[in-house]
């Protein structure tokens, strides 16, 4: 009797990077904070703002002073603790979209405005609906501590 010898299946992570309209402006997102860093060649120091698609998956502390802005604010990101984020549910409801979480940056060349034929060479996955992508204005950015809020952006 003859055996077949199949090979066995590896479960691993791709990890992708997409580009899509966000709902400020388009936007590389990726899981994978070193893909974006080398295709905006962009220091490591400087960090990644984190998408989070619903308050469930939010793993950053909020002071309880501040969490009433944060679930009704739109269009901002907040920095707490150096760490920057935002919970937006428009962009991360495509089904390809099915992490809780993403690293994300505006979709161009540092220093330069938006260039689909850049953005194009360099993500994996591109998500388009009817409005296509265009470059909007950037969120807002509001630093925020237990006491005060400051506005960078």
């Amino acid at each position: 009797m003859d055996k077949f010898k199949s090979t066995p299946r590896l479960s691993y992570k791709v990890v992708s990077v997409i580009l899509t309209q966000t709902d400020t402006t388009v936007g590389f997102l990726s899981q994978d904070e070193k893909q974006l860093q080398t295709i905006k060649s962009r220091n490591s120091t400087k960090p990644f703002i984190k998408v989070y698609k619903d308050f469930q998956s939010l793993t950053t502390r909020v002071p309880n002073t501040h969490k009433n802005l944060i679930r009704r604010s739109k269009k901002t990101t907040f920095i707490i603790r150096n760490r920057a984020f935002r919970v937006t549910q428009s962009i991360l409801n495509s089904s390809l979209l099915n992490a809780h979480w993403y690293f994300s940056t505006s979709a161009n060349a540092a220093g330069k405005n938006f260039d689909r034929i850049f953005c194009e060479e360099k993500a994996d996955i591109i998500i388009e609906n009817k409005t296509l992508l265009h470059e909007e204005r950037a969120s807002s950015l509001l630093k925020i501590n237990k006491n005060t809020i400051r506005r960078l952006r």
